[in-house]
């Protein structure tokens, strides 16, 4: 016959081990000595979490705003937040400034009382422009001395005329179109 054993806490005989410590994990619960985990284990383990929550939202930052810097804009056609600057030349093989666009938008080459401006920009980068395309509009900036073109990184569409308050873009060059919007006036075929 097996040997009972006995609790020693409360001095009830059982069975056997099995018995005696399903008594102990039922009635002295609370005494069990439970296993801690050490202290640098539950560090580590909080500071992995807070590193990794950490993480996630500084990569929602930053991609934020790379999505936000890389999105496709059109250019301005207000002077909130112009730079008192004027390009080098009314035609611009590198993109123009946004605040210097603002600033040719309100008065021509800076002079203050002046015409405003007209601001012809393209995108042969994101599509296929005609050999011609360029030159056809830098032509603009010779023929009238209020007219500025420069290509426009990230554009959504190929060409796009803006003015004070005003822009159009198009897909085509049209110059009866793009003359019509710099003069304002539908210029006579011939």
């Amino acid at each position: 016959m097996a040997e009972k054993v006995r609790c020693e806490k409360c001095n009830r005989n059982f069975k056997n081990e099995e018995g005696l410590a399903m008594h102990n994990h039922a009635k002295h619960f609370d005494e069990e000595e439970v296993e801690k985990k050490p202290l640098i284990t539950k560090k580590i383990r909080n500071w992995g979490i807070f590193i990794v929550i950490f993480g996630v939202f500084l990569f929602g930052i930053v991609w934020s705003f790379t999505s936000i810097s890389s999105a496709q804009e059109l250019p301005p056609t207000t002077m909130a937040g112009h730079v008192e600057a004027s390009p080098p030349a009314h035609v611009i093989k590198k993109p123009m400034g946004v605040a210097v666009q603002k600033h040719m938008l309100e008065h021509v080459d800076g002079n203050d009382g002046g015409k405003g401006g007209v601001i012809i920009n393209y995108n042969c980068k994101d599509f296929e422009c005609e050999d011609d395309l360029i030159s056809n509009l830098e032509s603009f900036a010779g023929k009238f001395n209020y007219v500025y073109v420069a290509p426009f990184k990230n554009m959504p569409v190929k060409i796009a005329l803006t003015k004070l308050g005003f822009i159009e873009t198009y897909d085509e060059y049209d110059s009866i179109k793009i003359e019509t919007f710099i003069t304002g006036i539908i210029p006579e075929s011939g």
